[in-house]
């Protein structure tokens, strides 16, 4: 017999279920009380993930100008148009409308975005003019967006590229002094907190996180009007003497403020991609040449300071003296000169005999004194300190030739401070490209010495010097040329590097400028007759710009010129002593000490 089933329960099991749906509400309360209360930080945080974003706030970088106050360097907006790869990808039938909108290949711009797939952020293309990318944002398509950036314009373009130098795309400084500047011109980007939609677009400012500031202007000692006048006279003279390459600098006597640096080749720095990695290269400051004879009134300063008579005389006939088995010699025979017509002749032999007359340890310690063998500290990235050897490795033969100017190499920018130095009493300040950067110099030489020299050099420019090219009507002017071989492999080839250094007005000196041409395979390769127009072109210009007046008022009046058209080419280092002649006659040194 079948046992008898149970009578259905309802209300025990309506009880049961109304108990089971109780235990769920608590334990949904519990939970939501728990998300609410306890675990409110971490869904707060997981809900601003997909909706609150921080933005980084673009700021400008400083601007650069020159010492009164003209723009050489701005930053102008731009925007930069970049893509969400993973939600790009899921409209690649937009690709196409994009490449063309961008101006790129469709099957280009596909690869890269499929090859990030997984990223969530692509530069599509970088500093576009803001009306051209606002056109490729409206068309709308998924995962497309832009930012707001800035690029560096240069308005002067190669004028000033080798000083200024330029920034990447990024905007930070790469080379010259948008490299050595860079913390003091870069800015601090701001952040700020929005909300954006599922298509990524801002839909609400929620909070300043951190306010953008701007980089700090500079104002460079340069002026630009100067820098101009140099960087058009020195191409013109590279194209004239159809030479390699030039630099030309310009330094304020009292202050060691650099006013003008130009070399050639040069580049645009707004487009800078396009140019040579060898027209980069800022020469005035990297570069070392033998500066041949422009080396000599430091020879001569050397040999007054170790109490040579001003009034010396020394044999320079024939023209031709043996340096140990080395043959050296002038252009012409210049017989018995005194310390002026030596630098106004550029005599070797007569610059030789000088130093042969001093120990190695007093001529390098007053060569070294003038900044030659050191850098000059200026600040500028890649400057090189030169060659200048220890004394002590000197022979005889190599105490001689550094005394016209051979067998130590020096910059552009460490000649130019020299002739400052000596322009400025024998004070040396140090350079600087900042305006009123200058802090306090060093007297490194007697006064008297330095005014001496200055006397001396006058003689350069006088009729039957060396640079009569580089007078200038209504101002005394003081300068040396300099004409050397080039090093090559050893020994020295058929090419010049031409040089001229001067100072202007000698009264009240304001400008020391050196003028450096390499090769120039033109009609002549002396230096005053390649560089010494430069700085005559340069300096009457610079001294009107800036209103020095003349100390030479009877000749300002009369506006006649100072001296003849046709320089003495007689500035030549020819021979230097690994290509002289050798010959087994020992020196005479009895010459030297000759007196009046």
């Amino acid at each position: 017999m079948k046992a008898r089933a149970r009578p259905y329960d309802v209300k025990l099991r309506l009880a049961g279920l109304g108990i089971a749906l109780g235990l769920c509400a608590v334990a949904l309360v519990g939970r939501a009380a728990q998300m609410q209360l306890f675990d409110q930080d971490f869904y707060q945080h997981q809900g601003d993930a997909r909706f609150l974003r921080e933005v980084p706030i673009p700021t400008t970088r400083g601007m650069i100008t020159d010492r009164n106050g003209e723009p050489l360097a701005v930053s102008t907006p731009v925007e930069s148009v970049w893509a969400n790869p993973k939600e790009l990808l899921q409209h690649p039938d937009r690709l196409p409308d994009l490449a063309g909108a961008l101006g790129l290949d469709a099957d280009d711009l596909t690869q890269r975005v499929s090859q990030r797939s997984e990223k969530e952020f692509l530069y599509l293309r970088r500093h576009m003019n803001p009306d051209d990318a606002q056109a490729v944002i409206k068309l709308g398509i998924p995962g497309v967006y832009s930012q707001r950036e800035f690029r560096r314009y240069y308005p002067h373009g190669e004028v000033m590229a080798h000083v200024l130098g330029f920034t990447n795309i990024d905007d930070r400084g790469q080379e010259g002094l948008e490299l050595a500047f860079d913390s003091w011109l870069t800015g601090k980007p701001g952040a700020q907190k929005v909300i954006r939609d599922r298509r990524g677009r801002i839909v609400e400012n929620v909070d300043l996180v951190r306010a953008a500031e701007p980089g700090k202007d500079l104002a460079l000692s340069i002026d630009r009007r100067i820098q101009y006048l140099a960087y058009r006279e020195l191409k013109s003279a590279l194209v004239a003497n159809n030479a390699d390459s030039g630099s030309a600098v310009v330094v304020d006597v009292a202050t060691g403020e650099i006013l003008a640096m130009v070399n050639q080749p040069a580049y645009n720095p707004n487009s800078h991609e396009s140019a040579l990695p060898d027209a980069h290269r800022n020469r005035a400051v990297t570069d070392v040449i033998e500066p041949g004879s422009v080396i000599k009134p430091y020879t001569v300063a050397a040999a007054l300071e170790a109490g040579v008579n001003p009034n010396i005389i020394i044999q320079t006939s024939p023209g031709t003296m043996m340096l140990g088995k080395y043959e050296i010699h002038d252009v012409h025979d210049h017989g018995a000169v005194n310390l002026t017509t030596l630098l106004a002749t550029s005599s070797n032999i007569g610059a030789a005999k000088l130093g042969l007359g001093m120990s190695n340890e007093h001529l390098y310690d007053v060569l070294h004194r003038f900044g030659f063998g050191d850098s000059t500290h200026s600040g500028f990235p890649g400057e090189s300190s030169g060659v200048l050897a220890p004394p002590n490795t000197w022979s005889m033969v190599q105490r001689g030739t550094i005394s016209y100017g051979m067998g130590l190499s020096v910059t552009p920018l460490q000649l130019a401070q020299a002739y400052a130095t000596l322009a400025n009493g024998g004070r040396q300040m140090p350079l600087t490209f900042i305006k009123d950067g200058a802090g306090a110099g060093r007297q490194v030489i007697d006064p008297a010495i330095a005014h001496s020299l200055l006397g001396m050099l006058e003689s350069v420019v006088a009729p039957g010097g060396t640079a009569p090219n580089a007078a200038i009507t209504g101002y005394h002017v003081a300068g040396k040329t300099g004409t050397a071989r080039q090093a090559s492999g050893g020994g020295y080839a058929k090419r010049y590097v031409s040089v001229f250094a001067g100072v202007v007005p000698l009264d009240h000196p304001k400008f020391a400028m050196v003028v450096v041409i390499s090769n120039p395979r033109g009609k002549s390769y002396f230096g005053s007759l390649v560089s010494g127009p430069v700085f005559h072109n340069v300096m009457d210009g610079a001294l009107r710009l800036m209103d020095v007046p003349p100390d030479r008022i009877e000749q300002w009046y009369a506006q006649q010129p100072a001296v003849a058209t046709d320089a003495v080419a007689d500035d030549s280092d020819d021979a230097p002593p690994e290509v002289v002649v050798p010959a087994t006659t020992a020196i005479d040194h009895s010459a030297v000490g000759a007196h009046r």
